[in-house]
């Protein structure tokens, strides 16, 4: 496929692992994922040791702006070159299609290249590859301090196709039992199930190739979304991993000029899924905020008076059940602290997302340091633990629907930040594979 390729692909020679490395201490979680449970991390380094392990070779963001940051990065630079001069990688052509299992779901994915080219994640973008969600230019130093000294790329981002009748993966995971398989191993800490297959095939890339292009044409796409021809066209949508891909692209921005169209930093390496894909959920990302410094309710209650209301819940159940059910022009929140759940209901919202009003008035908030710092939790059971420390609220949203993702981003631009995730945290991406970006 060539590199000028006008879908927005490249499909790259990937580096996995030699045969006789242990995959399951290999893999390890998306480096923003559990940042306020160190000891997760302390037992993911626990059980990898020594061995040869991606633990290695990324930064958990649980150590942003720690005294051991600088450290770590530089020691990651050295894991790369270390396990390439030891010859731990064996090359093999893209793309792999990947099962991921986790519980009782299983989504499915390509792994191939973007072309950075085609991407950019500026508010109210038209090109053919996006941002879903507002990029934090103050998160991309440390990225870049990473990448741009780095030899390799390992990836966590996940980009979205809108794909209802599945043209593009269906016909890959039909042909699956005939693809070469690449890797078959249990996830480290309970994390589900991984399988990866070379699918290389001439016809399988010719097809994908055809069926992204029936996607992306202009005229069907007008007609998909009632878009004017002012909008161009969406392939593909950042669903996780945006500031990673942000930073790839900032470094892109930086050098291109000096080492030319056919260098490999012009790409990123992704997995690509399909937003329908029945394994896939999207789940709200809940709000922490630590160390309150002054009332926060009392805050809300000056800001909106009358336009704000607060109920106790007798248990989180009942919290939870409230917000996953509200209707109506009215927004509701729940809020937990030490003393237990209860409801915010936004009476004049301020965004047609509840994340969207809720954000603001935290930016606000954080902007008067009236709080220590604001953390960002996938999941149910740590926002319950980290709001019940004294000092801490937390802030549980309901989640939204995936169908309206494609249609919400091409009509009204980026959404607020976090406002969804792709499961839960133990279910996001594990690093595997890398790729050579010097």
């Amino acid at each position: 496929m060539a590199k000028t390729n006008p879908l927005g692909l490249f499909i790259p020679t990937i580096l996995l692992p030699r045969p006789g490395i242990d995959l399951t201490r290999w893999a390890v979680i998306a480096c923003d994922q559990f940042t306020s449970q160190p000891e997760y991390w302390q037992s993911v380094q626990a059980f990898v040791g020594d061995s040869p392990s991606t633990y290695h070779l990324i930064l958990p963001e649980v150590f942003l702006g720690q005294p051991e940051e600088t450290r770590r990065i530089q020691s990651t630079w050295r894991s790369m070159q270390t396990y390439l001069d030891q010859g731990l990688f064996q090359s093999l052509d893209g793309p792999f299609y990947v099962e991921r299992t986790a519980g009782q779901k299983t989504r499915r994915g390509l792994v191939l290249c973007m072309d950075l080219e085609q991407y950019d994640f500026t508010p109210g973008s038209q090109s053919l590859i996006r941002a879903t969600e507002g990029t934090i230019l103050d998160r991309l130093p440390p990225r870049i301090r990473i990448r741009e000294s780095a030899p390799l790329e390992l990836p966590h981002i996940l980009v979205l196709i809108d794909d209802p009748a599945d043209t593009v993966l269906g016909p890959v995971a039909a042909q699956k039992n005939n693809l070469k398989t690449l890797y078959d191993f249990d996830l480290m800490l309970d994390s589900g199930h991984l399988h990866g297959y070379q699918a290389n095939q001439r016809e399988l890339v010719d097809g994908l190739q055809d069926a992204l292009g029936r996607l992306a044409d202009p005229q069907a796409f007008q007609a998909r979304y009632g878009a004017g021809a002012d909008k161009g066209s969406l392939l593909f949508a950042v669903g996780d991993g945006n500031h990673s891909l942000a930073t790839a692209k900032s470094i892109w921005e930086t050098i291109k000029d000096r080492v030319g169209p056919d260098h490999p930093a012009r790409y990123a390496l992704v997995e690509v899924e399909n937003v329908h894909d029945a394994g896939l959920e999207f789940t709200p990302i809940h709000r922490v905020l630590f160390n309150l410094k002054t009332d926060l309710r009392a805050f809300l209650q000056a800001e909106l008076g009358s336009r704000l209301d607060y109920a106790p819940c007798r248990t989180t159940a009942e919290m939870i059940d409230t917000v996953d059910h509200a209707t109506g022009p009215a927004q509701s929140v729940g809020y937990l602290d030490a003393h237990g759940p209860g409801i915010l209901t936004f009476k004049e919202p301020s965004s047609q997302l509840p994340v969207g009003t809720l954000q603001a008035f935290l930016d606000s908030f954080i902007k008067k340091q009236s709080a220590q710092s604001i953390d960002y939790v996938h999941g149910l059971e740590p926002l319950i633990e980290l709001s019940g420390r004294p000092g801490n609220t937390g802030f549980y949203l309901p989640a939204m629907a995936k169908s309206d993702l494609f249609k919400t981003v091409i009509q009204d631009g980026v959404l607020p930040r976090k406002t969804f995730s792709m499961g839960e945290a133990k279910e996001k991406r594990f690093y595997m594979e890398c790729r050579r970006i010097v």
